[in-house]
């Protein structure tokens, strides 16, 4: 039996392959905190939320853009804060500001999907902060939000 491919072929083809991992390897640090939507920006490595700040949503009831002199590494990944106070609030209760999903669009975790997740298209339920990668995964995701979340939920723990 012939293979219709060569072996050198095939190890190029895995290379390709893999190099297309590197960027989702970037955004899990090797903590309980994986993966997260996080970038790196100057010399950090894995900016949460492309440096918005996680306390506003929760105090402010907004997003807004933390900065670099503001900011708290949590599990491996920096969070950047717009003011001293709101780095002070992170810092005494990390886990009650983190985002749902590692910060990910919640409507694509619906379908198991780590994608997305854009700082200014986000909402609130019971406590918890959801963030979207649009106005139309939003949209989505609002038709059936207690199905959307125990789905989500579910995808997130066991995938």
């Amino acid at each position: 039996m012939t293979m219709p491919f060569s072996r050198p072929f095939l190890v190029v083809l895995l290379a390709i392959a893999l190099a297309g991992c590197s960027a989702m390897s970037a955004q899990n640090p090797s903590s309980k905190l994986k993966p997260v939507n996080a970038v790196a920006d100057a010399s950090d490595e894995r900016v949460m939320l492309k440096g918005h700040d996680v306390v506003a949503y929760f105090t402010q009831n907004k997003h807004a853009l933390g900065s670099p002199q503001f900011k708290s590494v949590y599990e491996g990944v920096t969070f950047r804060f717009a003011s001293a106070e709101h780095k002070a609030l992170f810092d005494k209760e990390p886990a009650k500001y983190l985002p749902q999903y590692g910060g990910y669009c919640a409507n694509g975790i619906v379908y198991g999907i780590p994608w997305g997740g854009d700082a200014d298209t986000w909402k609130m339920v019971d406590g918890k902060l959801y963030i979207f990668g649009g106005r139309g995964s939003m949209d989505a995701f609002e038709l059936d939000i207690k199905g959307n979340i125990a789905l989500a939920d579910k995808y997130w723990v066991e995938e």
